[in-house]
């Protein structure tokens, strides 16, 4: 059985920890555990697609930038019964942040949300008091590695107003509040078909929200407790059943998980952070695939 191990043609900006880098550490380890996989990028014109039968998502970190050519890949190998982990449907679904909207309906704890049809040229002021802030947060629904997001406080709302009006140009954005709670980390709990593998916490630097390490921030192993796991495991079990891998991303508020994001297209898994990690992972694809 043929993989493709789905990247992109950009840089890849994280370092590694414990010894690994599963930037240029895993594809080796995935291949002399005999898996017949090599690495592919998913908008190069020159692949032969036909000799795949599966397509692993990995490191495809520009798809938001090419969300058309991306969601026209997609149709493509999926005509071609090339099988994709995660899944088509799941894939789709977690594309947009609309798919927020569904986890909330069902009753699972999200960070508070509004959203914003491109175009938007109304008031900033009513979503202040409708997700109970001084500060929101204002991102794409088709986004990765904190691009295009904006703090905006109250008392300077009006100043910002524009370059809000000019960022809703290019598409739906999803607005929530600052929470003052992400200066003491982001949990990022990581599943593989299902089962618990690990977590991380990411913090910011100083003065900063964003967790990401380019931007400076931080990442520590954590060690939840088994009721805490099975929390986070509750959305994996909803909307990720099927899935090879997931990573449920959230803030500690009062002392409760709530969701900031399920990531279920290209997340970094943070493998050199897990007890076993990266065999998890290798087994979990086999699982997958026979």
């Amino acid at each position: 059985m043929k993989i493709a191990y789905i990247t992109y043609a950009g840089d890849i900006k994280y370092s590694g920890a414990n010894g690994f880098n599963e930037n240029s550490d895993l594809l080796p380890y995935l291949q002399n555990k005999g898996l017949d996989i090599e690495a592919t990028i998913w908008d190069d014109p020159t692949v032969d697609w036909t000799k795949y039968d599966v397509a692993l998502l990995k490191t495809p970190w520009d798809y938001h930038q090419k969300i058309d050519a991306f969601k026209a890949w997609l149709d493509k190998i999926e005509s071609l019964n090339i099988r994709l982990l995660n899944d088509y449907k799941v894939v789709r679904w977690n594309l947009d942040k609309h798919y927020l909207k569904e986890i909330i309906a069902d009753g699972f704890d999200v960070i508070p949300s509004a959203f914003l049809a491109q175009g938007w040229q109304g008031d900033l002021y009513p979503l202040f008091e409708a997700l109970k802030t001084d500060a929101i947060i204002i991102k794409p629904c088709v986004s990765g590695g904190s691009k295009n997001t904006i703090v905006v406080h109250k008392d300077e709302a009006a100043d910002c107003y524009d370059k809000v009006v000019a960022l809703l140009t290019d598409g739906d954005y999803i607005v929530q509040p600052l929470m003052n709670e992400v200066q003491n980390g982001e949990w990022s709990y990581t599943f593989f078909n299902v089962q618990y593998s690990h977590t991380i916490l990411k913090k910011p630097k100083a003065g900063d929200f964003r967790v990401q390490q380019i931007y400076g921030g931080s990442i520590d192993p954590l060690y939840p407790s088994e009721e805490e796991i099975a929390h986070a495991a509750t959305y994996v079990a909803q909307y990720a059943r099927d899935c090879l891998y997931a990573r449920v991303d959230g803030l500690m508020v009062n002392g409760h998980f709530v969701l900031m994001e399920l990531e279920l297209i290209e997340p970094y898994l943070y493998l050199s952070y897990g007890e076993n990690a990266v065999e998890k992972y290798y087994q979990a694809i086999l699982a997958q695939i026979n």
